[in-house]
């Protein structure tokens, strides 16, 4: 009688919150979870999410009738029966496990109950916690049972109860453990993550698949039992292998860069959406549904051709650096980092570490120096692919793998080499050049520049180029005597309203890309020559709507009204790039790899092939790439495998070999360049290389040519002509010689 007024009094004492506040049925009714912000594709698939709590809720209509049943089943068999409180299991478990301490007689919380730990969690009281925060639960659950019915609360129970690995409730336990939503669960799959809620670790199928199996079968037995499944059934599905497909995209998503750039566009939408509003939305908590532009296909061929390509060119250039003068210079480097991070006392000592292949993740027993020596060897590569009109980003990989890498190589200033050339050539178009205008080839030795004297790739001398041939073969002696004619204060200026950052020097290698650039800058610069010659911004948010689909924010992609390059300038340019892929060092995209889409580009090696860069465009579609390693002093020792033709333009060719074998994607993003309009028609018909003594007579007859002066009538030429007779061939286009 005493033990019954005691537990009355203790009873009434918890109730009327002496052991802290208990929530009433008014504040239980406003209950609302955290929700993870899911963040889509362009088509509508999942790539990511941001949360302080991994949960994404779903509505009991999306709950399969055997989650239910299984849950029901394992968990609470008399569930639609009582009110929130089972009392036969109640007295089992406060006789057999606290007054006879028989810990397998099991539990004896409700799933109404179990809610309620969920909800507000448990909290310490010394030697009464138990019994304070259980009697709470009682309470709450009562009053759960009062305001919600028992659908309610079996969809709040499976989007509150937590599943190990940072995830809450049954639809992110689904992703990550199935890849796939809760409605397409199949019974075995339903059944193994209903029993992970006895011990979300111990029964975790990723970790200890067999503990996961054998309680797996457990709930399927629990199923027969109480007449969920026959015996039939259960039998066949008992003897089912456990099949996972597990998808963890915080750590191993095939977007993790890009989703930290979304993350900080979407912020900065909020922060507008957020003043005009009296409700304030949240990226990590509010459940957002972000809609981006990413292309999920073109997305998942790029990671394809950085796994099939920079996997073999990884294997080479490790070999390489275990070889004779290569290996001396990589153990000088790696003694320097070793002194400089003062650890050469322990440089040696060998301990496991996870390390990165491309063949998968492994643990190996190494050493710091062989750990630096591993990390320095090792190729990164960006690659960014976007709409030129609009600037929507289509893919982005900002490195080999985000939870070993995290800096974002679409970021990385690097030398620019044969990729700034379009942009000088550009510059001289501008000024109203020609693409059939002729380069000197000669030797050539600039005596104020400690007599540096630049070198054509194929080391030849003598002759002249075109200027479209210049450019497409990439000639390095006729682009620097190009460069000393254009007058330095346009090229910067084009240089600055292109969107580049670094500062250019008034020096002759510029012309040869001895300035640094990021590769988002670069695509900016091309999907300028790509769009007419307007400066886009990279885009990346579609839309921003609420978990009830109420629209916070709506992209409308204006097209930019900034232009940067007039005229005829990026006509021609376009019909010179695309000569370098037909023709010119692009031209491996089609005699090699087969790609004959509709393409303009440029490679670029920069020295002692430290980088390599490939940037290919259409009207709808810019992708750059580049590809090094983290210092510029470890390279490949030949052009056969660190030229840009070879390391970096295989990711584009690679990839694009699979868009051309998709219609839908091929049609959504290539098409065919305008062509050059009827007066302008003709105006690469010349001959890429012209000997000396060819020269003069064909400048006579270039200045005969309308075309050459943009459609001039012929009597303002001819007057023309006779005024400038005596004039230099660059004094007419230039103004200087």
């Amino acid at each position: 009688m005493l033990f019954i007024l005691l537990f009355g009094l203790f009873f009434v004492a918890v109730y009327y919150d002496a052991f802290g506040h208990l929530y009433s049925e008014e504040e239980l009714k406003e209950f609302k979870n955290e929700t993870a912000s899911l963040v889509l594709s362009d088509n509508k698939t999942i790539i990511g999410k941001f949360f302080s709590e991994n949960r994404t809720n779903i509505e009991y209509k999306e709950l399969p009738l055997h989650l239910i049943n299984a849950l029901v089943a394992t968990e609470d068999a008399r569930y639609f029966e009582h009110k929130g409180i089972d009392s036969r299991s109640l007295f089992r478990v406060f006789f057999k496990t606290i007054i006879l301490n028989n810990k397998s007689s099991g539990g004896g919380s409700t799933i109404t109950q179990q809610l309620a730990k969920n909800m507000y969690g448990r909290k310490g009281y010394g030697p009464l916690s138990m019994p304070v925060n259980k009697t709470k639960e009682i309470i709450l659950a009562y009053r759960l049972e009062n305001i919600y019915g028992k659908e309610d609360i079996l969809s709040l129970y499976l989007n509150t109860i937590p599943f190990g690995e940072n995830v809450l409730g049954i639809e992110s336990a689904a992703g990550r453990f199935f890849n796939k939503r809760t409605k397409d669960l199949k019974i075995e799959e339903a059944a193994v993550l209903i029993g992970m809620l006895k011990a979300n670790t111990y029964y975790n199928p990723r970790l200890y698949p067999n503990h996961a199996l054998v309680r797996r079968n457990v709930v399927l037995g629990q199923m027969e039992k109480y007449r969920y499944l026959s015996e039939s059934v259960t039998d066949s599905i008992q003897k089912l292998s456990l099949q996972l497909d597990y998808a963890n995209l915080e750590s191993e998503g095939l977007a993790n860069y890009y989703l930290v750039q979304v993350k900080k566009e979407v912020n900065k939408i909020l922060k507008t959406v957020n003043e005009k509003r009296d409700t304030i939305y949240d990226i990590h908590k509010s459940g957002l549904i972000i809609e981006t532009t990413l292309n999920i296909r073109l997305q998942n061929y790029a990671l394809l051709a950085f796994k099939s390509h920079l996997g073999k060119m990884q294997e080479r250039l490790q070999s390489q650096y275990r070889k004779g003068l290569y290996r001396t210079s990589l153990q000088k480097l790696v003694a320097n980092k070793l002194e400089r991070l003062k650890l050469t006392k322990k440089a040696d000592v060998k301990q496991n570490r996870e390390m990165f292949s491309w063949k998968g993740f492994y643990t190996d027993s190494i050493s710091i120096r062989d750990s630096i020596k591993h990390s320095l060897t090792l190729l990164h590569a960006g690659f960014l692919a976007l709409n030129p009109e609009t600037g929507a980003v289509k893919s982005w990989i900002g490195g080999i793998d985000y939870r070993t890498q995290p800096y974002d190589q679409i970021f990385a200033q690097r030398q620019t080499a044969s990729v700034f050339k379009p942009i000088l050539y550009a510059t001289a178009l501008q000024m109203g050049a020609w693409p059939c205008q002729y380069l000197s080839n000669d030797k050539l030795i600039i005596s104020d520049f400690e007599n540096w004297q630049p070198q054509n790739y194929n080391h030849t001398v003598g002759g002249k180029y075109s200027i479209a041939a210049s450019l497409a073969k990439s000639m390095n002696i006729p682009t620097v005597n190009l460069f000393m004619k254009v007058p330095f204060s346009n090229l910067e200026n084009i240089w600055k309203n292109l969107g580049f950052s670094q500062k250019l020097i008034k020096k002759p290698s510029t012309a040869l890309g001895a300035t640094t650039a990021s590769l988002y800058e670069m695509a900016i610069a091309y999907a300028g020559f790509a769009n007419g010659g307007f400066k886009i911004e990279p885009q990346m948010i579609v839309s921003i709507k609420t978990s009830n689909g109420k629209l916070l924010y709506r992209n409308k992609f204006l097209k930019s009204k900034d232009k940067v390059l007039e005229g005829m300038t990026t006509p021609f340019l376009n019909a010179m790039l695309q000569k370098a892929i037909i023709e010119g060092t692009g031209k491996s995209m089609q005699n090699i790899y087969g790609v004959n889409l509709p393409l303009a580009g440029k490679t670029g090696t920069s020295q002692a092939y430290a980088d390599a860069w490939f940037i290919a465009y259409n009207p709808k579609l810019v992708i750059a790439t580049r590809v090094g390693a983290s210092l510029p002093s470890i390279h490949f020792s030949s052009g056969s495998n660190g030229a840009g033709g070879a390391l970096a333009l295989p990711l584009v060719a690679k990839t694009l070999q699979r868009v051309q074998n998709n219609s839908k994607l091929k049609k959504k993003f290539f098409t065919a360049f305008k062509e050059l309009p009827i007066e302008y028609i003709d105006a690469l018909s010349c001959e890429d290389f012209i000997e000396d003594s060819d020269f003069e007579r064909f400048f006579e007859g270039i200045f005969k040519n309308k075309n050459a002066n943009f459609g001039k009538s012929s009597k303002k030429v001819e007057r023309k002509e006779k005024r400038k007779k005596k004039k230099s061939f660059f004094k007419r286009f230039f103004g200087r010689d």
